[in-house]
């Protein structure tokens, strides 16, 4: 006789084979499974051997181009943030969330205009964690800066705190969702660097996949401790420099022609 613990350990691996060759499916009303096809788990816990970040080339970031906002808003489910039955276009806009924005920045000194991605800054020494009182902000050993839904509470001083704007509030309902992204109405969120690639052996995020696929490579992934890193070579040739680096929180997000 079959042990009924062995079954249903059996259904389960199954169900996750067929899952593995797809990029979404339903899972349930509403939830969208996300896999990696060629993802392989996380099987070491995140230690601080190493520290991500990004270099963002800003001579290379294109007038009018948002690739690397929109490739954000499908890998980590925003685009399936629909706008509530009756509200003003113009409120939604404000308060769609968004982890990606695209920013002009003006020197008052020449008049020079300057087009960057704003996102998450992942600081060594975030505000967002000081002021959570609940702990649902935290960085992870390895640089990320993150927000666990479940101990959010909602009460957004983590967003008072950021000094870059990057932090979004889900004021409506969500009825769909990926199951690496489960946003909830009440709960803060913003750019996590693709983590869930990082857990899955992954060494790259989509904003910076996109912006390669339109020419532009303005976005560079990488490991900022690694002295051979694609990142810290790019840092060490050019020039960069931090937003807000007055405030000391030491960035792992740098920008080069600003």
């Amino acid at each position: 006789m079959n042990n009924p613990s062995e079954e249903i350990d059996q259904g389960r691996r199954g169900f996750l084979g067929a899952a593995a060759g797809v990029a979404t499916m339903t899972l349930a009303p509403g939830v969208l499974l996300h896999t990696i096809a060629s993802a392989q788990p996380r099987s070491e816990r995140v230690t601080d051997a190493v520290r991500y970040g990004m270099l963002i080339d800003t001579t290379r970031c294109a007038e009018g181009c948002s690739a690397c906002v929109s490739a954000c808003n499908q890998e980590n489910g925003l685009d399936l943030q629909r706008m509530p039955a009756g509200m003003d276009p113009e409120k939604w806009d404000r308060q769609e969330a968004r982890w990606i924005r695209k920013v002009k920045l003006e020197d008052k000194l020449t008049g020079r205009i300057t087009n960057l991605p704003m996102l998450c800054q992942h600081c060594e020494h975030p505000p967002c964690v000081d002021v959570c009182p609940t702990a649902a902000s935290f960085k992870r050993a390895d640089g990320i800066v993150m927000v666990d839904r479940h101990l959010c509470i909602g009460c957004r001083y983590c967003m008072m705190a950021c000094p870059y704007k990057a932090r979004s509030f889900i004021h409506a309902e969500v009825e769909e969702k990926l199951t690496l992204a489960p946003r909830g109405k009440g709960c803060v969120e913003s750019c996590n660097l693709c983590v869930h690639r990082r857990d899955n052996g992954e060494d790259s995020t989509a904003c910076a996949d996109a912006c390669a696929a339109q020419g532009h490579h303005a976005i560079i992934f990488g490991d900022l401790k690694n002295p051979e890193s694609t990142l810290s070579k790019a840092l060490a040739a050019m020039p960069s420099r931090q937003i807000r680096e007055n405030l000391a929180l030491n960035t792992g997000v740098r920008y080069s022609g600003v």
